[in-house]
C-alpha cells in the first residue's frame, strides 16, 4: 500500500491493484406514495460480494419515478420528507403529463426528477463512508405499488 502526501502531509492510504468493475442489481416491491425503503443493507452486501477492499459504488434508478438518496432512516424524517414532497409537487395539481399520458403520476415524474435517479458512495477497506446516521434509501413516488429493480456497480481495487 502506497501513502498519498498533499500539501506535503500523509492524508490517506492507496490501495494499488488491477481496476475492478462488478454490476449487479437490487430486486424488491414498492408500495408507492412516496414509499421510503431503506437499502444501505443491501448496497453494503452488494459492496462485500465483490470482494472489493477501496472504490465507489454507484446505485441507479432505472426509471422515470423512482429516486435515490441518503436521510437518516427515522420516522419522523420520512415522514417530514413526505410532507415536504407534497408541498413541493402535491399529487392533486394539475400536470400536463397527466393531461398528455392520463396515467395520473405527474407528481411522481417531478419528484423523482428533484431527487435525482443515482447516488454514488466511496468505501474504504470494504466498509461504506456513510455517517454515523446516514442511510441509502429508495424513493418509489410512482402512484401504484411496483416490483422495482435497481443497478449496483461497484468500481475498486
Amino acid at each position: 500500500m502506497a501513502t498519498v502526501m498533499i500539501n506535503g502531509r500523509h492524508k490517506s492510504a492507496v490501495r494499488e491493484g488491477l481496476m475492478c468493475v462488478v454490476t449487479g442489481t437490487i430486486e424488491f416491491s414498492s408500495g408507492g406514495d412516496a414509499d421510503i425503503i431503506k437499502i444501505t443493507d443491501d448496497v453494503t452486501e452488494a459492496v462485500r460480494q465483490t470482494g472489493l477492499r477501496d472504490g465507489t459504488v454507484t446505485v441507479f434508478v432505472p426509471g422515470a419515478t423512482g429516486a435515490v438518496t441518503t436521510l437518516e432512516f427515522e420516522p419522523g424524517v420520512v415522514r417530514d420528507v413526505q410532507l415536504a414532497l407534497d408541498q413541493i409537487a402535491p399529487p392533486d395539481r394539475h400536470y400536463v403529463h397527466n393531461d398528455n399520458l392520463k396515467d395520473g403520476n405527474g407528481h411522481s415524474h417531478v419528484r423523482a426528477g428533484l431527487v435525482g435517479p443515482s447516488i454514488t458512495v466511496p468505501f474504504v477497506d470494504g466498509r461504506l463512508t456513510l455517517g454515523k446516521f446516514q442511510t441509502i434509501v429508495f424513493c418509489d413516488f410512482d402512484a401504484r405499488p411496483r416490483e422495482r429493480q435497481l443497478i449496483v456497480q461497484v468500481m475498486g481495487v
